[in-house]
Protein backbone atom coordinates (compact mmCIF):
# COMPACT_ATOMS: atom_id res chain seq x y z
CA UNK A 1 0.00 0.00 0.00
CA UNK A 2 2.81 2.17 0.94
CA UNK A 3 4.46 1.31 -2.55
CA UNK A 4 0.65 2.96 -4.57
CA UNK A 5 0.89 5.68 -2.79
CA UNK A 6 4.52 6.19 -2.87
CA UNK A 7 4.98 5.44 -6.42
CA UNK A 8 1.83 7.16 -7.81
CA UNK A 9 2.78 10.41 -5.59
CA UNK A 10 6.44 9.50 -7.93
CA UNK A 11 4.56 9.40 -11.20
CA UNK A 12 2.30 12.03 -10.45
CA UNK A 13 5.33 14.80 -9.84
CA UNK A 14 7.20 13.49 -12.08
CA UNK A 15 4.68 13.82 -14.67
CA UNK A 16 4.25 17.70 -13.55
CA UNK A 17 8.10 17.83 -14.25
CA UNK A 18 7.71 17.01 -17.33
CA UNK A 19 5.00 18.76 -18.66
CA UNK A 20 5.96 21.69 -16.90
CA UNK A 21 9.58 21.04 -18.67
CA UNK A 22 10.56 21.05 -14.97
CA UNK A 23 7.53 14.84 -4.54
CA UNK A 24 8.78 14.72 2.64
CA UNK A 25 8.98 16.00 5.99
CA UNK A 26 7.70 21.18 10.62
CA UNK A 27 5.54 21.52 11.51
CA UNK A 28 8.54 24.77 16.16
CA UNK A 29 7.42 27.36 15.35
CA UNK A 30 10.66 28.85 13.83
CA UNK A 31 8.03 29.94 11.75
CA UNK A 32 8.69 32.32 8.72
CA UNK A 33 6.81 35.99 9.92
CA UNK A 34 4.70 35.04 13.07
CA UNK A 35 6.80 32.68 14.97
CA UNK A 36 10.80 33.21 13.90
CA UNK A 37 11.09 30.64 11.29
CA UNK A 38 8.32 27.48 11.18
CA UNK A 39 6.28 25.26 9.03
CA UNK A 40 4.44 23.78 11.69
CA UNK A 41 2.82 26.82 11.79
CA UNK A 42 -1.01 25.83 10.53
CA UNK A 43 -0.38 27.70 6.86
CA UNK A 44 3.11 25.60 6.42
CA UNK A 45 1.88 22.26 7.32
CA UNK A 46 1.21 19.94 4.42
CA UNK A 47 -1.74 19.20 2.88
CA UNK A 48 -0.44 16.66 0.42
CA UNK A 49 -2.84 15.24 -1.90
CA UNK A 50 -0.27 14.88 -4.67
CA UNK A 51 0.29 11.93 -2.21
CA UNK A 52 -2.82 10.60 -2.87
CA UNK A 53 -3.14 7.38 -4.81
CA UNK A 54 -6.49 7.51 -5.77
CA UNK A 55 -8.14 8.11 -8.87
CA UNK A 56 -8.81 11.70 -8.27
CA UNK A 57 -5.34 12.62 -7.59
CA UNK A 58 -5.11 14.30 -10.61
CA UNK A 59 -7.77 16.79 -9.70
CA UNK A 60 -6.71 16.84 -6.04
CA UNK A 61 -2.62 17.32 -6.29
CA UNK A 62 -2.78 20.95 -6.60
CA UNK A 63 -5.96 21.88 -3.97
CA UNK A 64 -5.17 23.44 -0.96
CA UNK A 65 -2.37 25.72 -2.96
CA UNK A 66 -5.29 27.17 -4.67
CA UNK A 67 -7.51 28.34 -1.50
CA UNK A 68 -8.49 31.72 -0.29
CA UNK A 69 -8.33 33.80 1.40
CA UNK A 70 -4.62 33.35 1.33
CA UNK A 71 -3.75 32.35 5.33
CA UNK A 72 -2.90 35.41 7.61
CA UNK A 73 -4.78 37.84 4.89
CA UNK A 74 -8.09 38.90 2.88
CA UNK A 75 -5.94 38.43 -0.24
CA UNK A 76 -8.15 36.02 -2.76
CA UNK A 77 -6.43 34.48 -5.35
CA UNK A 78 -7.92 34.23 -8.93
CA UNK A 79 -10.05 31.14 -9.44
CA UNK A 80 -7.71 28.57 -11.49
CA UNK A 81 -10.08 25.40 -12.34
CA UNK A 82 -8.24 21.83 -12.58
CA UNK A 83 -8.04 22.05 -16.45
CA UNK A 84 -5.79 24.75 -15.79
CA UNK A 85 -3.41 24.32 -13.55
CA UNK A 86 -0.94 22.98 -15.56
CA UNK A 87 1.31 25.41 -16.77
CA UNK A 88 1.92 23.89 -20.57
CA UNK A 89 -1.96 24.54 -20.82
CA UNK A 90 -2.30 28.17 -22.83
CA UNK A 91 -4.12 30.78 -20.87
CA UNK A 92 -3.71 33.39 -22.15
CA UNK A 93 -5.21 35.89 -19.81
CA UNK A 94 -3.92 34.62 -16.74
CA UNK A 95 -3.10 37.14 -14.28
CA UNK A 96 -2.74 36.29 -10.50
CA UNK A 97 -2.58 38.74 -7.96
CA UNK A 98 0.65 39.68 -6.92
CA UNK A 99 1.09 39.31 -2.55
CA UNK A 100 3.79 39.06 -0.18
CA UNK A 101 3.30 39.75 3.25
CA UNK A 102 4.78 43.12 4.83
CA UNK A 103 6.91 40.31 7.50
CA UNK A 104 8.41 39.25 4.15
CA UNK A 105 9.08 42.72 2.96
CA UNK A 106 10.43 43.44 6.37
CA UNK A 107 13.81 41.79 5.42
CA UNK A 108 14.39 39.03 8.46
CA UNK A 109 17.12 37.09 8.45
CA UNK A 110 14.97 33.77 6.85
CA UNK A 111 13.45 35.58 3.85
CA UNK A 112 15.07 36.43 0.06
CA UNK A 113 15.05 40.34 -1.24
CA UNK A 114 12.76 40.80 -3.67
CA UNK A 115 14.00 39.67 -6.97
CA UNK A 116 13.78 43.42 -8.12
CA UNK A 117 16.79 44.12 -5.84
CA UNK A 118 19.84 44.73 -7.94
CA UNK A 119 22.05 42.95 -5.66
CA UNK A 120 20.31 40.10 -5.23
CA UNK A 121 21.31 37.48 -7.81
CA UNK A 122 19.91 34.20 -6.61
CA UNK A 123 21.24 30.53 -7.96
CA UNK A 124 18.30 29.05 -8.84
CA UNK A 125 17.99 24.98 -9.14
CA UNK A 126 21.81 25.42 -7.09
CA UNK A 127 23.36 25.11 -3.55
CA UNK A 128 23.67 29.10 -3.49
CA UNK A 129 26.03 30.00 -0.51
CA UNK A 130 24.31 28.34 2.42
CA UNK A 131 20.98 28.43 1.42
CA UNK A 132 19.31 25.24 -0.55
CA UNK A 133 17.41 26.23 -3.89
CA UNK A 134 17.78 22.48 -5.31
CA UNK A 135 14.08 21.07 -5.25
CA UNK A 136 13.53 17.25 -5.00
CA UNK A 137 11.10 17.15 -7.38
CA UNK A 138 14.47 18.14 -9.52
CA UNK A 139 14.74 21.10 -12.13
CA UNK A 140 12.11 23.60 -12.07
CA UNK A 141 11.77 26.31 -14.30
CA UNK A 142 12.85 30.14 -14.06
CA UNK A 143 10.71 32.32 -16.15
CA UNK A 144 11.19 35.98 -16.17
CA UNK A 145 13.82 35.61 -13.49
CA UNK A 146 11.28 33.84 -11.02
CA UNK A 147 10.79 30.51 -10.26
CA UNK A 148 7.67 28.76 -11.70
CA UNK A 149 5.64 26.07 -9.11
CA UNK A 150 6.21 22.91 -10.35
CA UNK A 151 2.75 21.52 -9.16
CA UNK A 152 0.80 24.44 -11.34
CA UNK A 153 -0.72 27.34 -11.15
CA UNK A 154 -1.81 28.75 -7.96
CA UNK A 155 -3.73 32.01 -8.93
CA UNK A 156 -0.97 34.04 -7.07
CA UNK A 157 2.11 35.21 -7.87
CA UNK A 158 5.18 36.74 -5.67
CA UNK A 159 5.79 34.76 -2.19
CA UNK A 160 2.93 35.38 0.42
CA UNK A 161 4.65 34.32 3.64
CA UNK A 162 7.41 32.55 2.35
CA UNK A 163 10.60 33.75 2.86
CA UNK A 164 12.73 31.80 0.04
CA UNK A 165 11.35 32.08 -3.92
CA UNK A 166 11.41 28.67 -5.39
CA UNK A 167 11.36 25.98 -2.75
CA UNK A 168 11.21 26.83 1.39
CA UNK A 169 12.47 23.27 3.11
CA UNK A 170 11.25 21.61 6.16
CA UNK A 171 11.67 18.75 7.91
CA UNK A 172 8.97 16.42 10.61
CA UNK A 173 10.19 14.02 13.02
CA UNK A 174 7.46 11.32 13.22
CA UNK A 175 8.53 9.99 17.04
CA UNK A 176 7.07 6.42 17.76
CA UNK A 177 6.76 3.87 20.25
CA UNK A 178 4.76 0.87 20.53
CA UNK A 179 1.91 1.23 23.13
CA UNK A 180 2.10 -0.98 26.39
CA UNK A 181 -0.16 -1.84 29.79
CA UNK A 182 0.95 -1.97 32.96
CA UNK A 183 2.67 -4.92 32.73
CA UNK A 184 4.72 -3.51 29.73
CA UNK A 185 3.30 -5.79 27.16
CA UNK A 186 2.30 -4.60 23.77
CA UNK A 187 -0.97 -4.08 23.19
CA UNK A 188 -2.77 -5.16 20.40
CA UNK A 189 -6.25 -3.99 18.62
CA UNK A 190 -9.08 -6.48 19.41
CA UNK A 191 -9.80 -6.02 15.65
CA UNK A 192 -7.22 -5.88 13.44
CA UNK A 193 -4.94 -8.24 15.49
CA UNK A 194 -1.89 -5.85 14.79
CA UNK A 195 0.15 -4.20 17.82
CA UNK A 196 -0.94 -0.58 18.21
CA UNK A 197 1.61 2.28 18.01
CA UNK A 198 2.11 5.77 19.04
CA UNK A 199 3.40 9.31 18.01
CA UNK A 200 4.39 11.96 19.50
CA UNK A 201 1.74 14.99 18.75
CA UNK A 202 1.84 18.68 19.17
CA UNK A 203 -1.20 21.18 19.47
CA UNK A 204 -0.49 24.17 17.94
CA UNK A 205 -1.47 27.38 19.41
CA UNK A 206 -2.13 29.09 16.36
CA UNK A 207 -4.56 26.59 15.00
CA UNK A 208 -5.89 24.44 17.66
CA UNK A 209 -5.20 21.53 15.49
CA UNK A 210 -2.89 18.46 16.82
CA UNK A 211 0.43 17.94 14.09
CA UNK A 212 4.05 16.40 13.83
CA UNK A 213 6.29 18.58 15.54
CA UNK A 214 8.97 20.18 12.93
CA UNK A 215 10.24 23.45 11.47
CA UNK A 216 12.01 25.30 8.63
CA UNK A 217 15.65 23.76 7.73
CA UNK A 218 18.26 26.46 8.66
CA UNK A 219 20.41 27.45 5.75
CA UNK A 220 23.32 25.49 5.80
CA UNK A 221 21.79 22.66 8.28
CA UNK A 222 21.83 18.73 8.22
CA UNK A 223 18.06 17.45 7.41
CA UNK A 224 19.20 15.40 10.94
CA UNK A 225 19.85 18.77 12.48
CA UNK A 226 16.56 20.33 12.42
CA UNK A 227 14.51 17.27 12.94
CA UNK A 228 16.04 16.97 16.35
CA UNK A 229 15.81 20.86 17.30
CA UNK A 230 12.51 21.04 16.26
CA UNK A 231 11.39 17.93 18.12
CA UNK A 232 13.27 19.30 21.41
CA UNK A 233 12.09 22.63 21.16
CA UNK A 234 8.56 21.72 20.46
CA UNK A 235 7.71 18.71 22.46
CA UNK A 236 10.46 18.92 25.01
CA UNK A 237 10.29 22.66 25.75
CA UNK A 238 14.27 22.41 25.66
CA UNK A 239 14.54 26.79 25.21
CA UNK A 240 13.38 27.35 28.83
CA UNK A 241 15.82 24.19 30.11
CA UNK A 242 18.62 25.78 32.52
CA UNK A 243 22.14 24.80 30.91
CA UNK A 244 22.41 20.96 32.92
CA UNK A 245 18.84 19.93 31.55
CA UNK A 246 19.90 20.72 27.95
CA UNK A 247 22.91 18.73 28.23
CA UNK A 248 21.00 15.97 30.16
CA UNK A 249 18.17 16.43 27.04
CA UNK A 250 20.53 16.56 24.32
CA UNK A 251 22.12 13.16 25.51
CA UNK A 252 18.83 11.15 25.67
CA UNK A 253 18.02 12.76 22.26
CA UNK A 254 21.05 11.89 20.62
CA UNK A 255 20.03 8.10 21.64
CA UNK A 256 16.33 8.62 20.15
CA UNK A 257 18.02 10.47 16.54
CA UNK A 258 21.20 8.48 16.17
CA UNK A 259 19.23 5.51 15.41
CA UNK A 260 17.87 3.62 12.60
CA UNK A 261 15.14 5.06 10.96
CA UNK A 262 12.39 5.51 8.23
CA UNK A 263 12.49 8.43 5.70
CA UNK A 264 8.84 8.14 4.96
CA UNK A 265 8.22 11.50 2.10
CA UNK A 266 10.46 13.88 0.34
CA UNK A 267 9.37 16.29 -1.78
CA UNK A 268 6.64 18.93 -2.73
CA UNK A 269 3.46 19.43 -0.24
CA UNK A 270 0.49 20.83 -1.43
CA UNK A 271 0.63 23.71 1.47
CA UNK A 272 -2.20 27.47 1.49
CA UNK A 273 0.85 29.52 1.80
CA UNK A 274 2.57 27.85 -1.83
CA UNK A 275 2.26 30.64 -4.72
CA UNK A 276 3.60 30.45 -8.31
CA UNK A 277 6.68 31.10 -7.33
CA UNK A 278 7.05 29.65 -3.75
CA UNK A 279 6.72 26.38 -2.73
CA UNK A 280 6.69 24.43 0.42
CA UNK A 281 9.18 21.04 0.27
CA UNK A 282 9.72 18.49 3.55
CA UNK A 283 11.27 15.45 4.60
CA UNK A 284 9.26 13.40 6.95
CA UNK A 285 10.76 10.98 8.70
CA UNK A 286 10.18 8.22 11.54
CA UNK A 287 12.50 7.55 14.45
CA UNK A 288 11.29 4.38 16.81
CA UNK A 289 12.16 4.01 20.36
CA UNK A 290 11.39 -0.01 20.26
CA UNK A 291 11.47 -0.69 24.01
CA UNK A 292 10.45 2.45 25.03
CA UNK A 293 13.21 3.13 27.20
CA UNK A 294 14.80 6.25 26.10
CA UNK A 295 11.29 8.51 25.44
CA UNK A 296 10.33 6.81 29.18
CA UNK A 297 13.62 9.24 30.28
CA UNK A 298 11.58 12.30 29.10
CA UNK A 299 8.64 14.20 29.72
CA UNK A 300 6.44 15.69 26.71
CA UNK A 301 6.28 19.00 27.69
CA UNK A 302 5.13 21.82 25.14
CA UNK A 303 7.27 24.49 24.12
CA UNK A 304 8.11 26.99 21.43
CA UNK A 305 4.76 27.39 19.51
CA UNK A 306 3.10 24.50 20.66
CA UNK A 307 0.26 24.34 23.17
CA UNK A 308 0.38 20.85 24.35
CA UNK A 309 2.24 17.25 23.39
CA UNK A 310 1.67 14.24 24.06
CA UNK A 311 1.62 10.60 22.87
CA UNK A 312 -1.46 9.71 20.82
CA UNK A 313 -2.49 6.25 19.68
CA UNK A 314 -2.03 6.29 15.73
CA UNK A 315 -5.29 4.87 13.99
CA UNK A 316 -7.28 5.94 11.13
CA UNK A 317 -9.58 7.95 13.53
CA UNK A 318 -6.55 10.65 14.41
CA UNK A 319 -6.96 13.40 13.08
CA UNK A 320 -4.00 15.51 12.04
CA UNK A 321 -2.92 18.94 10.09
CA UNK A 322 -2.99 18.55 6.24
CA UNK A 323 -1.00 15.65 5.29
CA UNK A 324 0.07 14.20 8.57
CA UNK A 325 -2.30 11.50 8.63
CA UNK A 326 -0.79 10.35 5.62
CA UNK A 327 2.89 10.36 7.00
CA UNK A 328 1.47 8.64 9.76
CA UNK A 329 -0.58 6.00 7.95
CA UNK A 330 3.09 5.07 6.27
CA UNK A 331 4.63 4.75 9.32
CA UNK A 332 1.83 2.40 10.53
CA UNK A 333 2.40 0.31 7.29
CA UNK A 334 6.00 0.35 7.35
CA UNK A 335 5.77 -0.99 10.81
CA UNK A 336 2.99 -3.10 10.73
CA UNK A 337 1.09 -1.56 13.07
CA UNK A 338 -2.37 -1.14 13.61
CA UNK A 339 -4.06 1.41 11.28
CA UNK A 340 -7.86 0.71 10.61
CA UNK A 341 -10.78 -2.09 11.63
CA UNK A 342 -12.01 -1.23 8.03
CA UNK A 343 -10.01 -4.54 6.46
CA UNK A 344 -10.84 -3.14 2.69
CA UNK A 345 -8.94 0.61 3.67
CA UNK A 346 -6.81 0.68 0.35
CA UNK A 347 -4.29 3.63 -1.20
CA UNK A 348 -7.97 6.03 -1.17
CA UNK A 349 -8.55 4.84 1.90
CA UNK A 350 -7.83 8.45 3.30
Amino acid sequence: MARCILGKTLATVSLSVALASVTVTSSGCRSFPECRNSFSSCGFHLNSNIMSGCTGAKDNSHKKARTSPYPGSKVQRISVPNEKVNWLIEWQDYNPVEYTAFSVLAGPRWADPQISERNFSPKFNEKDGQVERKSRNGLYEIENGRPRNPAGRTGLAGRGLLGRWGPNHAADPIITRWKRDRSGNKITHPVSGKNVLQLVAIKRKDCGEWAIPGGMVDPGEKISATLKREFGEEALNSLQKSNAEKKKLEEQLHKLFSQEHLVIYKGYVDDPRNTDNAWMETEAVNYHDETGEIMDNLTLEAGDDAGKAKWVDITDKLKLYASHSQFIKLVAEKRDAHWSEDSETDCCGL
